[in-house]
């Protein structure tokens, strides 16, 4: 026998079972996809710029380890620069004058807290290496100051490189002067000028991501140049500060692809 009572419910509430269509996403006004394209397409270009920059700088390479090092910092100042162009090249949303509060705006309070710690932590970590290889750089074969690393262990005397001293550090500190005093400036732009919220604190986002990636690229290239020439020393002591190394170097990777990731998808890189 076939329970007709169970039946009949079953198709009853098939029959009054409705299907929720899912909310169709907000709108996007012409001008803002129009001012989100032009901030995009000037990041890309920035990156772009970039990689040519570098790319050129390697190549010229003398033997030296110019290139490399070199590069790094080229790259670092062009993606900043795509960004603040970016920035500079998206006007305010045109709209209604709306009233604001008597508090002036920080712009401190539109930038990740964490994010911002953590690069200003790696900044000091940058500027506190090169000082101190700077302090500990030997000049080469050929005279050349700050350029090798030179230890005397067991009565042997060892000359390593290329070595971060300020042959290669000099340009790095440079770019770093230029490319904070630069985003800061833009920073301050972004907190003071008429804008909604959200926006504000996008172009923030990408101005911290912009400065993020100017510190962890050559912060990445000075652990790993560093790592590698005091692993080729013989002695434990240099071994030991190499190992030391490796956890800021994967710190400053990390920083470097949530950089690059919100520079050139911004929703990515949100908090």
């Amino acid at each position: 026998m076939h329970d007709t009572g169970t039946n009949t419910s079953t198709r009853t509430r098939a029959r009054t079972h409705t299907h929720v269509t899912p909310p169709l996403p907000p709108v996007v006004p012409p001008e803002t996809a129009a001012r989100a394209r032009v901030d995009l397409y000037a990041r890309w270009s920035g990156l772009a710029a970039g990689a040519a920059a570098a790319w050129a700088v390697a190549t010229r390479d003398d033997g030296l380890g110019i290139g490399i090092l070199y590069a790094i910092p080229a790259f670092g100042l062009c993606a900043v620069a795509g960004v603040l162009l970016g920035d500079a090249l998206t006007p305010p949303p045109r709209g209604p004058v709306r009233s604001a509060g008597l508090t002036p705006r920080r712009a401190r309070d539109y930038v990740p807290p964490r994010t911002t710690r953590l690069l200003a932590a790696q900044a000091l970590a940058l500027i506190t290496l090169l000082v101190a290889a700077a302090a500990m750089a030997a000049p080469d074969d050929q005279g050349r100051a700050g350029r090798s690393l030179s230890a005397t262990c067991q009565g042997m005397t060892e000359t390593v490189g290329p070595w971060p001293g300020l042959f290669y550090g000099a340009p790095v500190l440079a770019s770093l002067a230029i490319g904070t005093a630069a985003c800061a400036w833009s920073l301050r732009r972004i907190a003071r000028r008429p804008s909604e919220e959200q926006p504000r604190r996008d172009r923030a986002l990408a101005i911290t991501a912009a400065w993020g990636l100017l510190i962890s690229t050559p912060l990445l290239g000075t652990t790993t140049f560093a790592t590698g020439a005091l692993l080729g020393l013989d002695c434990m002591g240099a071994s030991g500060a190499a190992w030391f190394l490796i956890p800021v170097a994967l710190s400053a990777a990390s920083t470097m692809t949530w950089s690059l990731t919100t520079i050139v998808s911004p929703r990515a890189g949100r908090r």
